[in-house]
C-alpha cells in the first residue's frame, strides 16, 4: 500500500528519537526520577498523536482510527509487561541506574522481532484467511487464562535461551558497573546484566504473541500495525520509570486486559459474518481501560 519513502523516514525517525535518547539524555548511567520518566512519556505520547494527525492529513480517518484503536491496544498490554520487568529487575537484583540500559537495548531487539511478527501475520492472514480465526481463538483462552493469574512469577533456570547462553559463554559471578561483558585472563564474559537482557528481550517476545495478532484484528495494512506498535514500545521505558512505584494500585487492570483480548478475540472469531467497525472497537477498548482504572483508584482509596 505504501511506497518506501514513508518506511524509510519512518525508521530514519526512529533512529534518530533513539541515538539522541542515548547519547544524549541518557549518556551517563543514573537513577531515572519519577519526574524525569513522566516528561519522557508527554514527549513519546505526544509524538504518537502527532504522527496520528499526520496520518489522518495524509491517508484520511479511517488509517487515522486504526491507528490510534492499534496504539492503544498495544499500549494498554505493554503495561501487563511492567509488571513483569519489575519482577525480572527485582528477581536479578538490578542497580536502578543500569534498569534504563537494559529496557533500552532490550526495546532495540524488540523493534526487529516485532516487525518480522507484523510481517509474518499479515503474510499468513493474506494468504490463508482461516488463520484470523485461530488467532481469535487463541486471543479468547489467554485473555482468559490472564484473569486468573493474579500473582506473576518468573522462573529464568526455565528459559529456554537463557540455558542455552549459559552453555555456550561463561557469566561472571557479579555485575561491573553498566557493561553486557567484560574479558577475564583473555576470555570473553557475559555479565548478568546481559543475562537480564535476555531474559527481557525474551519475555517481551512472549508477549508480542499475544499483542500482534490482536492489532491485526484491526487492521492489516503493515505500516500503520508497525507504526503503531513501534510508538506504543518507544514510550515504555518512560512509563516504566513513571509507573514503578504506582502499579500495585491498579489491581483490577489485570481483568481489564483480558476483558480487552476476548473482546479482539471475539472480534476475529466473527470478522466473517460481521464487521465491527473501528471506532466501535476503540470505543470499548478505551470504556474498558477507563473503567479498570476508576475500579483500581476507587477501590485503592476505600480500602486505605
Amino acid at each position: 500500500m505504501h511506497s518506501w519513502i514513508p518506511w524509510t523516514l519512518f525508521n530514519v525517525f526512529v533512529l534518530l528519537m533513539l541515538v539522541i535518547d542515548l547519547r544524549v539524555f541518557h549518556r551517563h548511567a543514573h537513577e531515572i526520577t519519577i519526574k524525569e520518566a513522566v516528561a519522557w512519556s508527554a514527549v513519546w505520547i505526544g509524538l504518537a498523536l502527532l504522527f496520528n494527525v499526520g496520518l489522518y492529513f495524509w491517508l484520511g480517518p479511517q488509517p487515522a482510527l486504526e491507528f490510534l484503536t492499534g496504539y492503544l491496544i498495544e499500549k494498554s498490554l505493554s503495561v501487563d509487561n511492567l509488571f513483569v520487568f519489575l519482577l525480572i529487575f527485582s528477581y536479578f537484583k538490578v542497580d536502578v541506574r543500569y534498569q534504563h540500559k537494559v529496557l533500552y537495548w532490550g526495546i532495540l531487539g524488540a523493534l526487529v522481532l516485532r516487525a518480522l511478527f507484523i510481517a509474518t501475520g499479515v503474510t499468513l492472514i493474506g494468504t490463508f484467511h482461516w488463520i484470523i480465526y485461530l488467532f481469535g481463538g487463541f486471543l479468547i483462552i489467554t485473555g482468559i487464562r490472564m484473569s486468573y493469574d493474579d500473582e506473576k512469577q518468573i522462573h529464568p533456570e526455565k528459559n529456554p535461551v537463557l540455558k542455552l547462553l549459559r552453555r555456550v559463554m561463561p557469566i561472571s559471578p557479579s555485575y561491573v558497573e553498566g557493561r553486557f561483558f567484560i574479558k577475564e585472563n583473555g576470555r570473553l564474559l557475559a555479565t548478568p546484566l546481559f543475562v537480564v537482557l535476555i531474559v527481557v528481550e525474551t519475555t517481551d517476545l512472549v508477549f508480542a504473541v499475544d499483542s500482534i495478532p490482536a492489532i491485526l484484528a484491526i487492521t492489516l495494512d503493515p505500516f500503520i500495525v508497525f507504526t503503531s506498535n513501534v510508538f506504543a514500545i518507544l514510550g515504555l521505558r518512560a512509563l516504566f520509570f513513571a509507573l514503578a512505584g504506582a502499579m500495585k494500585i491498579f489491581r483490577y487492570l489485570n481483568y481489564g486486559l483480558s476483558a480487552i483480548l476476548v473482546f479482539i478475540g471475539a472480534k476475529m472469531l466473527v470478522s466473517g459474518f460481521f464487521e465491527i467497525p473501528v471506532g466501535v472497537a476503540l470505543g470499548v477498548v478505551g470504556a474498558i481501560l477507563i473503567l479498570s482504572v476508576l475500579a483500581s483508584i476507587l477501590k485503592g482509596g476505600s480500602s486505605s
